[in-house]
């Protein structure tokens, strides 16, 4: 749960992998910094959440409080005078749908602002392909974001067969989940179709940050982190670090899995971990405020 940069000398193609062999590395602990310290960006952040997420999710109602996605995160954001926009997009729709309800939230939102996006590849799609008029877009940065799909999403793929394939679709019709993200997520399709197809737009910057976990015994990433470790190297449970560099590579967070990245993490782990003398170094809500800070100092 260290926070491991990295520095890169970005290439000409902010899609390949830097050719210059990187700086030696300097290794932190990624704890709140003092407020003072913290620099406000000049532009709103919009925060778009991933496959399966959601703005704000009401369990028992509209009369009770809802979930929020981005517990924590959204108001250390606020209580530093940022700038905040959250965006909320069909969970498991087309990355195409998925950026066409991202440009209405920003347009709705932002209301003419500039903006920095925190988000995946709907922003990528977005700012390449859809161009929306009145979205002026500063800055992207997607953390473990699968730039380059998934060697799980393969396996997955692969285990159902294409025979089979249909019958999952009308169950989840059904169900009405939509289910055209999931074949989005391949690396074929990712280095195939949608990379050669959504080039970087100039005027843009791109940041990235991956992450690396070694997951327990009773780890649910256990499983998917064996395949795409085989497959990839070092990964976050789902997306390896190969897959998440694009454009500035920031750096590798060590020990976070997919769910740590967005405040999610089980509370009892912790209290285990916490209960046999180990330190929880990790603060996801000090990380995006370590990126807003970064945004500040970019000039953003």
């Amino acid at each position: 749960m260290l926070l491991f940069f990295e520095k890169f000398i970005p290439t000409k193609n902010s899609g390949e992998l830097p050719c210059a062999k990187p700086s030696p590395s300097l290794t932190t602990k990624l704890l709140p910094k003092n407020e003072s310290e913290i620099g406000t960006p000049k532009n709103p952040i919009v925060l778009a959440h991933g496959l399966l997420g959601f703005d704000q999710l009401h369990l028992a109602g509209p009369l009770l409080p809802g979930l929020q996605y981005w517990r924590g995160i959204t108001e250390a954001l606020a209580a530093n005078g940022i700038e905040v926009i959250t965006a909320s997009v069909p969970a498991s729709a087309s990355i195409r749908e998925r950026a066409e309800k991202l440009s209405g939230e920003i347009m709705s939102k932002a209301h003419g602002k500039s903006v920095n996006i925190i988000a995946g590849l709907d922003a990528r799609y977005m700012i390449s392909r859809l161009k929306p008029p009145n979205v002026n877009v500063m800055s992207l940065t997607t953390i473990a974001s699968p730039h380059r799909g998934s060697a799980f999403a393969d396996y997955v793929f692969d285990r159902i067969g294409p025979t089979n394939l249909p019958r999952i679709y009308r169950v989840l019709r059904t169900l009405r989940i939509d289910s055209d993200a999931f074949s989005q997520l391949t690396r074929r399709y990712m280095t195939e179709e949608f990379n050669p197809n959504t080039p970087d737009r100039k005027g843009v910057v791109y940041f990235s940050y991956g992450a690396t976990v070694s997951p327990a015994l009773w780890s649910a990433f256990r499983g998917s982190h064996r395949i795409v470790q085989a497959e990839e190297g070092p990964n976050d449970g789902l997306v390896s670090v190969a897959s998440s560099r694009w454009g500035i590579y920031k750096g590798t967070l060590v020990d976070v899995s997919h769910l740590d990245l967005i405040n999610w993490t089980n509370r009892l782990r912790w209290l285990v971990w916490q209960m046999t003398g180990n330190e929880r170094k990790f603060n996801a809500i000090a990380f995006y405020l370590d990126i807003a800070d970064m945004l500040a100092k970019e000039g953003f």
